[in-house]
């Protein structure tokens, strides 16, 4: 951390300093300009788009079936399911129908990616606030997330993983024998986590408490995904307006009461656990036939406007998608659920001391890849 300056407010000497854009904690090249009442937070900035590539733009340069490489590259973390929301506009927008068989992959690739996603989450948030056991626990488990990704995209973080119409391939030869060991042994492998953090003192004392936030309150900042469920409201795109097939199976939504970074904490545990209970239905139920459904060459959408929204492990990820009619898209704006959520950092982290802001940003679990886009 760099000084900034000293002011004084109310006769005392507030303190400006700058965490980040270099700080590890920060999960990418976020600037967060504190002042500081001793080591209490007084105010808080967030300087963003030193991750700024100008995907939105170059999209409009390219043809539909083009952009789709880009947009693995905007949530890094959870590319599987930021292709897979562009791909069901561009489906919807041409009535394109994607065979069973490709649906049912599908979601159980973007749900695996959730696992692995919150995962890293939890590693780096655990290291964050000082618990180096949980970080090397969940890597072990995330590799073994990974493999099946390679096996399936040829590629472990961005994944080219679909394609207009489904996917590209079928499943190899193994993949389903490997997922059902993934998926018999995780369960303890969460309980683990837990035995490690949910009553351990130290990590209730950093979590309990720590940037409160009320559902209602959550709601007018346009937090999403597990900070909004986190206070208590229940709000899951994959249940409110179901895509792609979820209405299919059976899965429950966890909410937390407090709306503190403990309950945001267990909101992604237990979606975890739901995450691999829909995976094990989907290979329960997993029908024969192709994964890829008939799809022109050259991608010309009827000229409109059209949103596709899904839930993506940090919340609703939507593409706003205008079409001219041509191959390329006329224009292509991406909702990324930590943008707008981290304009609520400000109001988090106020009143709490300088090293709350770690819990408090890791609670948010933000990718700047998505946030400058």
């Amino acid at each position: 951390m760099n000084t900034l300056e000293e002011s004084t407010v109310l006769d005392t000497k507030v303190l400006e300093m700058n965490m980040g854009p270099q700080h590890p904690s920060t999960h990418g090249v976020l600037r967060v300009k504190l002042k500081l009442d001793g080591e209490k937070v007084v105010d808080a900035e967030c300087i963003i788009g030193y991750l700024h590539r100008g995907i939105e733009k170059i999209s409009e340069n390219r043809s539909y079936i083009e952009c789709v490489p880009y947009y693995d590259r905007t949530d890094y973390i959870a590319a599987v399911a930021n292709v897979y929301g562009f791909l069901l506009g561009v489906e919807k927008m041409m009535g394109i129908e994607v065979p069973e068989r490709g649906r049912y992959i599908r979601i159980m690739m973007v749900e695996f990616n959730r696992i692995a996603s919150h995962l890293l989450w939890l590693a780096t948030h655990a290291i964050d606030i000082g618990a180096m056991t949980v970080f090397l626990y969940c890597f072990r488990e995330r590799e073994e997330i990974l493999k099946l990704f390679e096996a399936l995209f040829g590629a472990r973080l961005t994944t080219h993983a679909f394609r207009v119409g489904g996917l590209w391939k079928d499943l190899p030869p193994g993949f389903e024998q490997a997922a059902h060991k993934f998926l018999d042994e995780f369960p303890a492998r969460v309980d683990e986590y837990e035995q490690l953090l949910t009553h351990n003192r130290i990590w209730l004392a950093r979590t309990k408490g720590i940037g409160v936030i009320s559902g209602k309150e959550a709601i007018q900042w346009g937090l999403t995904g597990p900070p909004l469920r986190g206070s208590g409201v229940d709000y899951d795109l994959r249940k409110a307006r179901p895509y792609g097939g979820y209405e299919e199976f059976e899965f429950d939504v966890p909410l937390g009461e407090n709306g503190d970074t403990y309950d945001r904490y267990v909101a992604r545990i237990e979606e975890m656990r739901q995450s691999r209970l829909i995976i094990q239905q989907v290979l329960k139920r997993l029908p024969g036939g192709p994964v890829r459904g008939k799809a022109p060459k050259i991608v010309k959408p009827p000229a409109g406007e059209y949103y596709s929204g899904t839930e993506s492990p940090r919340g609703e990820l939507g593409y706003y998608i205008v079409s001219d009619g041509s191959a390329q898209p006329f224009r292509v704006k991406i909702r990324p659920p930590t943008f707008i959520g981290l304009q609520a950092l400000r109001r988090l982290v106020k009143g709490h001391l300088m090293a709350d802001v770690i819990a408090i940003i890791g609670t948010l679990d933000i990718v700047l890849g998505e946030v400058d886009r």
